[in-house]
């Protein structure tokens, strides 16, 4: 075991050091060693007496050494309890004797004492050992129980103590005293079976950074505190234990030696008195629970202790020195607030006479740290709630005993009072304040006994006043805290519930807060106002302030009116202060006018002190509180807030006091206003806070701001010059606040609105023209708050599952809905300005705006009075009624009730016909379509019971107004309730024609505006919702709408005026009046009559489009179409151009709409037909540009009615169609001779026929229409007889082979333009023909392209010729399946048909391009681009016809082919055949074109890379023996030539045709089968063929005229003649060999 083993060395120690001079402590020690190792628990060791025993014999030894170890040993055994309870007074002896060794020293001689100074250190650990032991010895189980044993250990602690030379034994022997008596009394506690104390609980705690902290502090600190101290006096006993009486006698002893007297019982003469006052102040406020229950600790406490605490309080002398004293008052003081705090309950007189003597001694003449312990004491009272609660119980509610807290509350006013009789109270003030902002920081002032100065003097004032006035916020805080208390058991109830005043509080806790208040309310304020008055300090304002509201809400609680509202009074007066007004502030006023001082002008210079930015925190803060308790009070808070508003408002109001030496620019305008933000905030949320009040306190802050307003509105009852901002502001603050308390209060609304509106319309009417306008902002802002809340944000009837009943929901609402409108209503009838009736008006619009889909009770007051405003002859009224209306039509119909619907519509008619304003009435008219649109919704579930007799249009769908199912209309029985019965069973049918009749009316307007759009609107809303009409209602609207509309329009076009107007004065000039000008189509009566026919006629367009098939389908219908019939023809022959070309849209529309369908009968398309085909008939009544533009569009509709059913046409309606067609191009020509000529244009109707030709032809079931049509066109070309050129250049007259060409129109067309525009749609109608048509038709029409080619000769500069040219080529090149074999094997056609074909094809390339191509023809000097067009048309011939018709596999005889050939060669021989001498005069164009030539001979005799086939093998036998012929003659020319001119160089025309000759002989390579058609020998073909070399056959045809050619002078010529030369022999084999092979 350890201990053992620690004992074992110490004990060989022991020996080792006594082994010389103590030979017994070393036999000891080695004996206890051999004894030590028998012994194995801490037991054994008790029982062997021989360890214990050795131990002592060294303590007793005078060798320092042996007494450590000695002791160390000893203390081991005690903590290890290995020492016998029966030992403990051998112990004690020996500690005794051993101490006494080493005291004893002092009374040796000098030189002896002195010799032993070097062993002053050894003694000093002895002794300390000593105490080390004694204290061991109470802490283990040998605590002494008997009276010897503890004095003898008291004794030696005691001995030591006196040692004063070592502090450190000193101080050691003290707080081994001290643990020794806490030790006892712990015992003493066990023993009498008490509580055991918690140290420290009783005891001063650290302070915190507020009073309000240390209160909060204590009051923790003291609950379980109390727990543990209160005892019942019943239980209190008078006997005593052993220990109890140990006790007792040390605390005689104790109590003996503080008073100055001996300790008797310790045999101890005297002890310092401090440190016996500091024993007995720690056992009273540790072991409370000793004298709440033990009598005799009670009477000791009574008599001896609270007698030496009076006694040393009264004396003034000086008992142990000067700088004793201050030490030995605090510990007195301590003491006796020990007893105050913890026994007064049972020490009654004897702590009236200690608080007594402490009241005193503030106001006494002591010294000044005297005071400063006095007041901290009294101040620690203040901030305990538990002690300052007891006391008054005991003291100030007791009418037996003096009102000691009064006193103490007096005596801490008193000393803070006296701040203002003192020379340095500026200075005091400031140490003051620094001395809070220091505590607020967690610094703690500590007063210096040392310092004497004047700097420390105004400390310690000052110290003494922070001291009363904590004192006094402690007072404050613990009725504030007292107050909590009483409303958290229920003696009180809370300010945020509503509760009726009463003084009769049965609670001892409220009535204790209650006479608290009475008691010390006054007395606090004064104070309270005077230092806060003074200082500036930031942390003392603030604790100050605190404290005003920590009083002013008890005050409120606990319903003590007087106080509260002085409280209130004197915070207000610190929130906002004009410095100039300073001295102009009034003391003796009403609580309402001390604050005329906040009451500044926004004029003035308002600065805001930190000072009153705090105060106005606390004012918001303490509102917030007693919201519900204020009453009447509330006026003196809301005249401060309406201060602050015009100060926040105000552009010189600063939260900064500037020095005048400091530049403005240094201000920081962001922390200038930081304050004013914040101050703003919170103004807002006091009356958003509203919400939390009860109603009662809601109307009563209503009533104080009416009250504010109205005390401001009868200030400025006077002109408006009168009205100073000041007083605007006020009424502007109250005004502000009142909408700001109804939007929190939307849920309970009602009783609060007629208060907050009566008000609003009292402003209305008030004189001054600003304040009128305050008033219809609040009032709209108030009524749309309402409208907007939540309680009207569903329609009740759909709350199918509300929880609360519906009835009484739908009655609230009504009740609420009525009451908020009703005041509008109220209003505007009854104000006596127009601005007032214009304000109503504009705040309606917004309700309805804003919140009109909630609206339902107050719909018919709302309409009646729109309806009254629509007869108002103020422009501005209308306007904003018309404006509301607008708003309710788009946005507030789906709300409207249904039973209001008639009355809407009828409001809405009323501003139709208004004559105030054109805008509104076309607007209006408008709103008619949208009303419409909503009632059509109805009318489609309303005429489900209509479907039977009406119609089911599959391409139509209904439509949803705002996107609702027709579900939400219908709202079944089980739900139906008041709110319901409104909602009755409406007649869709009767509100669609109640429009229909307003429209009707408004037709007949002089306005045309207004009919015009009535008509617009009527049809819209017809072509909108037609499919939900039945077969019923549409024979009402043909019939009493729609028909009688067209009449009247007609029979007003016809009859009304054509005057022209004079547009309406605008100013004069030169004395003459100056008239707007007006368009001529609209400056008269009949034309604007014409517009409004104009748009019945449309609109009935429209109609058929959407419904014809319904309305086909009605009875009697066909009678009405001919009436529309008989219309139509009227306005064609006798009205305007634009009523005829609406009439015949009209018809055109009906037709062409449904006829694509399939489900027009064909009469309708047959009465169309002869109506177009009348107004042509009668073209020789019916002349002038209106008939032309008739006719134009009758052409265009023909065509289009003909492509959209061109399946419903027959023969008989086909032969019409061209008749009318025919009779318009023949009227055409006949009255538009010169049209051409004048205009270089064709005419109108003539481009209207080219127009629709491309559609016009025939469908499958007409095919034989094809050769009709197509020659009926055809004799519109020119058929003038032409003279053709032949080969010689000589002309012969055409003769026409065609029998039916001779039948020729009896009208024609003098020009060719017509011409030129037709022949591209005949072109492209006979390649859309079917095939047997175009077989029958084609001869013709190359015949008349013909004639028109040949038109070249005459007029080489025009177009016809070119027109021509193409179509014929694009007629051959992309038909020319029609030409090949086999290309159509379902038609057989007879072989001379196709050789006149073929014929006619020759004719044309024969003689347009020998004659008409590649010539000089006269012109009229064309441009460069023009002539190089022209060559690219020839070109395009000629690749026509080489490239595409001779290449392809055409029918063509044999005699066709070759002519077509020979016309290529002919054309080629242009260049060769002329005479060298004209070769030059030849124009460039005139030698390509017959180079040209020349190259499809070269390439329809080659065979490379082509399809070969029969007809190509043809052509290339027929090409290249012409080609051949042609090569030889160019060859055997150019010799001649060249002969003959001699050293003059050849013609390069001639010269670039030989070098092209020769280049292409080069390339050429021909089929076989073609060789063997060249005039070569029969050998020479066989060896050819044998050798496959017969490809380039064709050079040995020509090798004689080319061995000729080798004498030619040209270079040029001579090296392509050598090529050939050398390709002749290669095709012979005579290439070159060598002689070796």
């Amino acid at each position: 075991m350890a201990l053992v083993a620690a004992l074992e060395a110490d004990l060989r120690a022991l020996s080792a050091e006594a082994r010389r001079r103590y030979p017994a402590v070393k036999d000891g020690a080695e004996h206890a060693i051999l004894k030590l190792r028998s012994s194995s628990s801490a037991s054994d060791l008790s029982s062997n007496e021989d360890i214990l025993r050795i131990f002592l014999m060294a303590c007793g030894v005078k060798n320092t050494k042996l007494s450590v170890i000695g002791l160390s040993c000893l203390q081991k055994l005690i903590s290890h309890d290995a020492v016998e309870p029966s030992s403990l007074k051998e112990i004690l002896y020996t500690l005794k004797d051993a101490k006494l060794i080493y005291i004893s020293c002092k009374a040796l001689p000098n030189s002896v004492f002195l010799y032993l100074q070097h062993s002053e250190m050894a003694e000093e650990n002895i002794q300390l050992k000593t105490l080390q032991t004694i204290l061991i010895i109470f802490q283990s189980r040998l605590h002494p129980e008997t009276e010897e044993n503890m004095v003898l250990g008291l004794s030696i602690c005691l001995r030591l103590l006196d040692n004063n030379r070592s502090p450190s034994v000193y101080n050691t022997a003290a707080a081994t005293f001290r643990q020794a008596v806490a030790l006892i009394f712990d015992q003493v506690v066990s023993a009498e079976s008490l509580p055991m104390p918690k140290y420290g609980s009783s005891s001063q705690t650290a302070r915190t950074g507020s009073v309000a902290g240390d209160l909060s502090q204590n009051i923790n600190n003291s609950e379980p505190l109390e727990k543990d101290v209160i005892c019942d006096r019943l239980t209190m006993r008078d006997t005593l234990s052993e220990t109890g009486k140990l006790g007792l006698r040390l605390l005689e002893d104790l109590t003996a030696s503080a008073a100055g007297g001996s300790a008797a019982w310790l045999h101890v003469a005297s002890l310092p008195r401090t440190f016996s006052l500091e024993l007995i102040e720690f056992v009273l406020s540790n072991y409370i629970s000793v004298f709440k229950t033990l009598l005799p600790y009670e009477q000791v406490l009574r008599h001896q202790i609270c007698s030496l605490l009076m006694t040393s309080l009264r004396t003034s002398s000086e008992l142990e020195g000067e700088m004793v004293e201050p030490y030995f008052r605090r510990l007195v003081l301590r003491s006796v607030a020990h007893i105050i705090r913890l026994y007064s309950s049972s020490l009654i007189t004897e702590c009236e006479v200690f608080l007594s003597m402490l009241v005193k001694a503030t106001f006494l003449d002591l010294p000044l740290w005297h005071r400063i312990l006095v007041l901290e004491i009294l101040r620690g009272f203040c901030v305990e709630a538990r002690t300052l609660r007891i006391l008054f119980q005991n003291f100030d509610m007791n009418p037996k005993n003096t009102n000691v807290v009064e006193s103490m509350v007096k005596s801490l006013a008193r000393v803070v009072s006296s701040i203002q009789f003192q020379e340095t109270s500026e200075e005091s003030l400031a140490a003051v304040a620094g001395m809070f902002s220091s505590k607020a920081k967690g610094i703690e002032w500590i007063l210096d006994n040392d310092a004497s100065s004047a700097a420390v003097l105004v400390a310690s004032e000052a110290h003494a006043i922070t001291l009363a006035i904590e004192g006094l916020l402690g007072v404050v805080f613990t009725v504030a805290t007292l107050t909590d208390e009483a409303v958290d058991v229920g003696e009180l109830e809370s300010p945020r519930y509503e509760h009726l005043p009463s003084s009769d509080y049965i609670g001892k806790t409220s009535h204790l807060c209650i006479s608290m208040v009475d008691t010390i309310w006054l007395t606090i304020l004064d104070a309270f106002s005077l230092i806060l008055s003074r200082s500036q300090g930031e942390a003392i304002v603030l604790e100050i302030l605190k404290g005003y509201q920590a009083f002013t809400q008890a005050c409120g609680v606990l319903h003590a009116v007087e106080p509260l509202n002085s409280f209130l009074a004197s915070l207000c007066k610190f929130t906002i202060v004009l410095p100039t007004d300073a001295e102009r502030k009034s003391v003796g006023q009403s609580p309402v006018a001390k604050r005329s001082e906040a009451l500044v002008d926004q004029k003035d210079v308002i600065v805001l002190t930190p000072k009153n930015v705090q105060a106005l925190r606390t004012l918001f803060n303490i509102a917030h509180r007693l919201h519900n308790v204020l009453g009447p009070s509330w006026v003196l808070v809301l005249e401060t807030l309406a201060a602050l508003d015009r100060a926040i408002h105000s552009p010189h109001a600063t939260t900064q006091e500037v020095a005048t030496a400091v530049p403005k620019l240094t201000r920081e305008p962001s922390r200038q206003y930081a304050d004013f933000s914040i101050l703003s905030s919170l103004n807002s949320q006091l009356f958003e806070s509203s919400a939390l009040m009860q109603v009662s306190s809601v109307k009563s802050l209503l009533s104080a701001l009416h009250m504010l307003s109205h005390q401001s509105m009868t200030e400025t009852s006077g002109s408006v010059s009168s009205a100073s901002s000041k007083q605007i502001g006020s009424i502007n603050f109250s005004v502000d606040r009142m909408i700001s308390i109804l939007v929190n209060n939307l849920h309970r609304v009602e009783p609060l609105w007629d208060q907050v509106v009566g008000h609003f319309l009292e402003l209305a009417e008030h004189s001054n023209q600003n304040l009128r306008n305050v008033a219809l902002d609040a009032l709209d802002q108030s009524i749309c708050a309402v409208l907007g809340s939540e309680q009207f944000g569903e329609d009740p009837t759909r709350s199918r599952d509300a929880i609360l009943d519906v009835e009484s929901k739908e009655t609230q609402l009504k009740s609420v809905e009525c009451a908020v409108l009703s005041s509008l209503r109220v209003l505007y009838f009854s104000a006596q300005k127009a601005d007032v009736r214009v304000g109503s008006l504009k705040i309606l619009l917004h309700i309805l705006e804003r919140c009109g889909e909630k609206l339902y009770y107050s719909w018919p007051s709302i309409l009646d009075m729109l309806r009254s405003v629509a007869d108002a002859s103020e422009k501005d009224v209308a306007t904003l009624g018309f404006q509301s209306l607008r708003v309710i039509m788009s946005d507030g119909l789906p709300t409207l009730p249904e039973d209001c619907l008639n009355v809407c519509i009828d409001v809405t008619g009323a501003y139709s016909a208004q004559k105030t304003d054109l805008n509104i009435s076309l607007t209006a008219i408008g709103l008619l379509w949208t009303l419409t649109d909503f009632v059509a919704k109805g009318l489609h579930h309303g005429s489900l019971a209509d479907k039977g007799l009406g119609f089911n249009n599959a391409d139509s769908t209904p439509q949803q107004t705002n996107g609702e199912d027709g579900e939400d209309n219908m709202i079944s029985n089980s739900n139906k309730s008041d709110y319901e019965g409104r909602r009755q069973v409406v007649n869709h049918e009767k509100l669609l024609f109640l429009v229909f009749s307003l429209i009707q009316k408004l037709v007949d307007d002089e306005r045309p505006e207004v009919r015009n759009s009535a008509v617009r609107t009527f049809f819209q809303i017809l072509g909108s919702h037609g499919n939900k009409l039945s077969k019923r209602m549409w024979e009402d609207c043909l019939w009493n709408y729609i028909f009688p509309m067209l009449d009247g329009a007609s029979h007003k076009a016809a009859t009304s005026s054509k005057d022209e107007w004079q547009g309406k004065e605008i100013g004069t000039r030169g004395g003459k009046a100056v008239h707007m000008l007006i368009h001529h189509s609209r400056n008269t009566a009949q034309k604007q009559w014409d517009e409004t026919f104009v748009l019945v006629l449309g609109g009935i367009a429209r109609l058929f489009r959407s419904y014809f098939p319904l309305l086909e389908s009605l009875p009697n219908f066909w009678s009405g179409w001919e009436s529309l019939l008989a219309f139509v023809k009227n306005s064609i022959f006798n009205g305007s151009k634009e009523v005829s070309l609406a009439a015949i849209n009209c018809l055109q529309t009906a037709v062409v709409s449904h006829c694509v369908k399939g489900n027009l009968q064909l009469r309708y398309l047959n009465s169309v037909l002869d109506v177009y085909e009348l107004v042509f008939q009668k073209s020789s009544s019916y002349t002038g540009d209106t008939a032309t533009k008739v006719k134009q569009e009758i052409l265009h509709g023909l065509g289009e009615l003909y492509v959209q059913s061109l399946k419903m046409f027959d023969d008989k309606m086909y032969m019409q169609l061209l008749g009318i067609v025919d009779l318009a191009i023949k009227q055409a020509i006949i009255n538009s001779e010169n049209f051409e000529t004048e205009y270089g244009h064709v005419p109108p109707v003539l481009r209207h026929v080219l127009e629709i030709l491309p559609s016009l032809g025939p469908p499958e079931h007409l095919s034989s229409m094809w050769l009709i049509l197509l020659r009926e066109f055809l004799h519109y070309l020119p058929r003038v007889d032409s003279v053709l050129p032949n080969e010689e250049g000589s002309e012969v007259l055409e003769h026409n082979a065609d029998a039916k060409s001779e039948t020729v129109p009896t009208t024609r067309i003098t020009t060719n333009m017509f011409a030129e525009k037709l022949i591209p749609a005949l072109v492209e109608l006979l390649l859309q023909a079917p095939a047997v048509e175009k077989y029958i038709l084609f001869p013709e029409v190359i015949q008349n392209l013909r004639r028109c080619m040949m038109t070249r000769r005459d007029n080489p500069d025009g177009s016809l010729w070119k027109v021509a040219a193409e179509g014929f080529n694009r007629l051959l090149v992309e038909d020319v399946k029609l030409c090949s074999v086999g290309g159509d094997t379902d038609l057989i056609i007879s072989k001379p048909a196709r050789i006149r074909i073929w014929k006619e094809i020759g004719d044309v390339y024969d003689i347009f391009l020998i004659g008409y191509c590649g010539r000089a023809l006269s012109s009229n000097s064309l441009p460069a681009a023009a002539l190089k067009a022209n060559e690219t048309l020839e070109m395009a011939l000629l690749n026509g016809l080489g490239d595409i018709i001779l290449k392809s596999t055409v029918d063509a005889p044999r005699e066709v082919l070759e002519r077509l050939v020979s016309t290529l060669d002919r054309c080629a021989s242009r260049t060769c055949s002329l005479p060298v001498e004209t070769v030059e005069l030849m124009p460039a164009h005139c030698s390509r074109f017959s180079l040209t030539c020349l190259q499809k001979l070269f390439s329809l005799s080659s065979s490379d890379t082509e399809e070969w086939h029969s007809t190509r093998a043809e052509v290339s036998k027929i090409s290249i023996i012409t080609l051949m012929a042609r090569c030889e003659f160019i060859l055997s020319r150019f010799l001649i030539d060249e002969n003959n001119l001699g050293n003059r160089p050849i013609p390069t025309a001639r010269l670039e045709e030989l070098v092209f000759t020769l280049q292409e002989l080069d390339h050429l390579s021909i089929h076989p089968e073609v060789a063997s058609v060249l005039p070569l020998q029969p050998y020479m073909k066989t060896i050819l063929r044998k050798d496959n070399r017969d490809t380039r056959a064709h050079l040995l045809v020509l090798f004689p005229s080319l061995c000729e050619l080798v004498l030619s002078r040209e270079t040029r010529v001579r090296e392509l003649v050598q090529v050939l030369l050398r390709a002749i022999a290669t095709e012979l084999g005579l290439e070159k060999v060598s002689l070796s092979s």
